[in-house]
């Protein structure tokens, strides 16, 4: 919360006077006391007293240009090293203005001449407003970072509790409903086996059908729920579903794959299989395409997976859409392994989604400096749809 100019004058002011001439301090002092401040003014001159002076609290530091065997740009040079968000004002008898520039452009929150004081309470006032107003602003950015970075823990455990919910399911249908559905095909097998009448015999056909559907639905749940197919590498995993999607849609289906067998580490064979899910899902629901390609490539340490189909691609005002949660979930989810989404495309060329997951540090590194991980790219999207 910032104060007001009128506030700051109701209060004492701390305020670090760097100055060689006691004359010049109580000049100085007199200005401010004149135009209705209270002020606590300490002064010294002395370079290494400066120095320590400026790790204490101070509400202003008004500084003397000409100073013995130093200038006040080098204590404003300290101030700046020390990060301090500490109000500086530089006086001087007589300053050029290529130093005045240089002076704010250096931090300086302004400067004045020793014959014109007359500013200078005003000058202080501002300059500890702009100061209060700046620490505020950053405690705001500070406190906005918690707040993503605990709204992103909050997703990512979300999602880890999405996928313990969907095994332990898969394991109650494998365990329960798959058990007792074959328990039951044995039983109808039996009976078919057994016996000698048409219409009974007609009945028991049905049921088998029956149940061997459900015994089907069971399966696709389960992997749904929990690929199985993962144990065998990704790879396996995105040829499973690539083969799958094409039997199930009828839509043309590519894998190119980089290399067969990959060491990646825990949590992203299951991010991108989900990924690739998710997108293929899309495809089939929305994109009227009639071919859908799937690359996965391991480069300098960089995972990328690409899914691209050649549909009718997404309408710019569907890229503006906000309550795109689709997206948005895959976002989260990839950044539980560090990696990002990106989402292109134009209507009627089609769609390319691409995760990328940088593996090696010395990647991550590389890519840390031209690249925003925490990127706010989620909202353009329509997958919200799903």
């Amino acid at each position: 919360m910032t104060t007001s100019g009128v506030d700051q004058a109701a209060r004492v002011l701390r305020v670090l006077h760097v100055e060689d001439s006691e004359l010049d301090h109580q000049l100085i002092l007199a200005q401010l006391t004149r135009a209705g401040l209270k002020v606590e003014m300490e002064r010294l001159d002395a370079r290494d007293a400066v120095l320590a002076a400026l790790d204490r609290p101070w509400d202003a530091i008004i500084s003397d240009f000409n100073l013995p065997g130093y200038s006040g740009l080098d204590v404003l040079e300290a101030l700046k090293a020390r990060q301090l968000l500490t109000p500086f004002i530089l006086i001087s008898g007589e300053i050029g203005e290529d130093t005045a520039v240089a002076a704010m452009r250096n931090g300086a929150s302004d400067y004045l001449l020793k014959n014109n004081l007359n500013r200078l309470a005003p000058a202080l006032l501002h300059a500890i407003d702009a100061a209060e107003n700046e620490r505020g602003r950053r405690a705001a950015d500070q406190e906005l970072v918690k707040s993503k970075q605990r709204l992103h823990e909050l997703a990512g455990h979300l999602q880890t509790s999405v996928e313990l919910e969907r095994a332990a399911i898969a394991r109650e249908i494998h365990d329960d409903v798959g058990g007792s559905l074959t328990a039951l095909k044995f039983d109808l097998a039996w009976i078919d086996r057994h016996a000698t009448e048409p219409e009974v015999r007609q009945r028991v056909a049905a049921a088998l059908e029956t149940v061997n559907s459900a015994i089907d639905a069971s399966q696709r749940i389960m992997h749904n729920l929990r690929p199985a197919i993962l144990e065998q590498g990704l790879v396996a995993a995105l040829q499973w579903m690539a083969a799958r999607f094409e039997r199930r849609t009828g839509i043309e289906a590519g894998l190119l794959v980089g290399e067969e067998r990959l060491a990646l580490p825990p949590g992203v064979p299951l991010v991108a299989y989900r990924t690739a899910q998710e997108a293929l899902t899309n495809v089939s629901k929305h994109a009227a395409a009639t071919r859908v390609d799937i690359e996965l490539s391991l480069d300098s340490g960089v995972l990328t997976l690409e899914i691209r189909d050649n549909g009718k691609g997404i309408a710019p005002g569907d890229l503006a859409k906000e309550r795109s949660f689709g997206i948005r979930g895959l976002h989260e989810r990839a950044a539980t392994v560090g990696g990002w989404v990106d989402l292109s495309s134009s209507p009627g060329a089609g769609t390319s989604l691409i995760l990328t997951v940088p593996l090696a540090q010395d990647a991550i590194d590389a890519l840390d400096d031209s690249t925003d991980f925490g990127k706010d790219d989620v909202g353009q999207s329509i997958w919200g749809r799903v």
